[in-house]
């Protein structure tokens, strides 16, 4: 289909110092999990991206000297010559597609944990480590910061040698520049500290050295929070924020803005953000500079992207998260193939896999992460060699994803629900508080679906192992769900209890009565208990969530969630009771024990609702299994887990059907040699 033409402005080119982007879609820096030990990987992860028309595709964070260390997470080095070619794999993969390169220099100051070098940690001045170890960064003087420009030139050369089209001095996130700009890190009484002009100091002159050193072929962008989200006390898009754009509005040849605080604040989950939700933190940029403007939001829609355009917010549509659910989305908007973009849901999985320290993974996108140890590219695929009919049963996340991969194969394929609607667990989930975005992994494949002729669906079809037997199918797939426990067994308590009064979020989903006090047992950890309770909470219900955890809803800390999460529950006045488990629950009375003393505690309690672990929806599987008919079992039914992890194990079954299944590649580290 030829391109809409309301969406030709997207695809203009827009000079950037001495080079020129192919449109106006930037890939902005984004970790991998990949980094220095990883580089084929990292390379075919972004080579994907610029073969999706991502007009620039930059790398993650690049350290430029030992002393910024994020181990034990992934992260690239230019610290000597050595780390040349590794580096330059990836400005090759991108530049095979005619796009360019760019890539974020860093050094984290007291952000950096220096775990694996052991250097000492540096900083403006003498300051804790930020990431809670039992350590000090020691105060900069006046031949550290010598060293630490030569440090950044040295590193941006290095870049060059490597391909790179743009060079970046990296002030944003709280690290090493930024903690010089902010009077919240920086209380130095010389040259680079007091006066707002003398804490841009060293901002400035990092990006004269940058651009002396590469400038004539390469251009230098700064990223750079124009707020920290800390009032007046610090950096704000109303105060300091501005007034640097000003100090420095001409002298890079692109702005990368966004707002800092911490990570989470720039990537907010779509449970606490909305599409474009950094624009009244960044609108400013662009009426203070002639340079290019580039900024985040997790832009999916076209329409959207041309009005930040219009109305000049910024010059590029910047995207990470978007870019990860669909690398391919400039190339279906120029195709007029806009109906098909994998929309991002702002599930942060994609930041849980970077604060576990692994490689990349994506609820909606399954091959992400997978294009090189596997071979997965996203809009390809091998098509099956045999004519085989597969049965689906189940129509939830990994039904659908099964379904629709198993139909790009070739295979004739049949897809069973037993309820009216498809989605399974993602027709509950999406009606909790900030997860109507959700359905996103619904709606994308049952549109693909409704693209292939050999799929057929079937709503309000339950089937029977004699139906399954009837049927005849090659290949029988099980994607049947799970439920949730009632015996109270999570990762805390492991031995069933017995609490016939409670409820599971099951219940709770299906309309049971609920009668207050209130209490959310929560020993699974993640989003359920959490966004239950907010949702009772809101219909006057008397809410406490107990948690064997030291803070609500813990492993939401990996999606960056946990602070506004714990923040909104305090705000709609539910009650946390932190390091307690659960013993009993009766007569109106539900008994807990401290995790640590085994002190009792005594809660009044009208309603219990259990949210700790799930069993797989067994009992067809069974069945077929007594009939001797062989299936098999994908996502929740087989493992309960994330969404994510349920798109996946559809997708890798589908996808290796008729393959061996062979473990996947693994990188040996590089060798370096300096």
């Amino acid at each position: 289909m030829p391109r809409d033409p309301r969406y030709d402005i997207l695809f203009e080119p827009v000079r950037i110092g001495p080079v020129t982007a192919l449109n106006r879609f930037y890939q902005t820096p984004h970790a991998t999990g990949f980094g220095w030990q990883r580089p084929q990987s990292g390379a075919a992860l972004r080579g994907v991206k610029a073969e999706g028309g991502w007009g620039v595709v930059c790398t993650e964070y690049c350290s430029i000297h030992p002393s910024s260390d994020d181990s034990p997470y992934a992260f690239l080095t230019l610290w000597d010559d050595g780390d040349i070619a590794p580096l330059a794999l990836t400005a090759e993969a991108i530049h095979a597609h005619g796009s360019l390169a760019g890539i974020e220099l860093w050094h984290g100051g007291a952000h950096a944990s220096n775990r694996m070098t052991r250097v000492p940690g540096i900083a403006p001045v003498v300051q804790p480590a930020l990431y809670h170890l039992p350590a000090t960064a020691r105060a900069m003087d006046a031949s550290d910061i010598k060293a630490f420009r030569v440090w950044q030139r040295d590193a941006a050369m290095r870049a060059k040698r490597a391909g790179f089209d743009i060079v970046y001095v990296y002030a944003g996130h709280d690290y090493l520049p930024f903690q010089f700009l902010s009077r919240r890190t920086n209380h130095r009484i010389d040259a680079y500290g007091g006066s707002l002009e003398n804490r841009v100091r060293l901002l400035r002159e990092m990006i004269e050295d940058t651009k002396e050193a590469v400038g004539d072929t390469c251009a230098v962008a700064v990223r750079l929070a124009v707020d920290e989200l800390h009032g007046p006390e610090g950096i704000t898009s109303e105060g300091e924020g501005r007034e640097v754009i000003e100090m420095l509005a001409e002298l890079p040849d692109l702005w990368d803005v966004n707002v800092a605080g911490a990570l989470g604040n720039d990537s907010r989950s779509a449970r606490f953000s909305a599409e474009g939700f950094q624009e009244e933190n960044v609108a400013f940029v662009k009426s203070l500079t002639t340079k290019p403007v580039v900024s985040v939001g997790r832009f999916t829609s076209p329409d959207r992207m041309v009005s930040q355009i219009k109305r000049r917010v910024q010059d590029f549509i910047g995207a990470a998260r978007p870019s990860i659910a669909d690398p391919f989305l400039p190339a279906k908007i120029r195709e007029g193939r806009e109906d098909e973009i994998r929309e991002c849901i702002g599930c942060n999985i994609c930041r849980a896999a970077n604060n576990e320290g692994v490689g990349l993974r994506c609820t909606q996108n399954p091959t992400m992460g997978e294009e090189w140890r596997r071979g997965w590219h996203p809009e390809r695929i091998a098509v099956y060699p045999k004519r085989e009919k597969a049965l689906v049963i189940g129509g939830g996340p990994a039904g659908l994803e099964a379904a629709l991969t198993l139909g790009r194969r070739g295979l004739e394929v049949s897809l069973a629900e037993a309820s009216d609607q498809f989605g399974g667990r993602l027709l509950r989930e999406a009606t909790l508080p900030g997860l109507q975005t959700w359905t996103r992994v619904r709606d994308w494949r049952l549109h693909m679906i409704g693209k292939l002729p050999n799929v057929e669906l079937f709503p309000a079809s339950r089937m029977t192992a004699a139906d399954v037997a009837e049927f005849g199918a090659d290949r029988v797939v099980l994607a049947t769900g799970s439920h949730w426990r009632r015996d109270g067994v999570g990762v805390y308590s492991v031995r069933p209890g017995e609490f016939p009064l409670a409820l599971t979020p099951d219940d709770v989903f299906a309309g049971a009565k609920i009668a207050g006090p209130v209490v959310i047992y929560d020993d699974e950890h993640y989003f359920m208990a959490g966004a239950l309770a907010e949702r009772l909470a809101a219909k006057g219900h008397e809410v406490h969530y107990v948690t064997t955890a030291a803070v609500a809803s813990s492993w939401s800390v990996m999606t960056n969630e946990q602070d506004f999460l714990q923040a909104r529950l305090i705000e709609t006045g539910v009650v946390i009771h932190a390091l307690k488990s659960l013993k009993s629950n009766s007569d109106g009375v539900a008994a807990l024990s401290c995790v640590y003393t085994g002190r009792d505690e005594a809660l009044p309690c009208g309603t219990l609702i259990l949210a700790t672990g799930r069993l797989p929806d067994s009992a067809l599987s069974d069945d077929i299994a007594g009939a001797g008919i062989a299936a098999t079992r994908i996502g929740d039914c087989l493992t309960p887990s994330s969404i994510a992890d349920a798109v996946y194990s559809a997708h890798r079954f589908a996808r290796l059907l008729g393959e061996p299944d062979l473990p996947p590649r693994r990188e040996l580290p590089p060798e370096r040699t300096p």
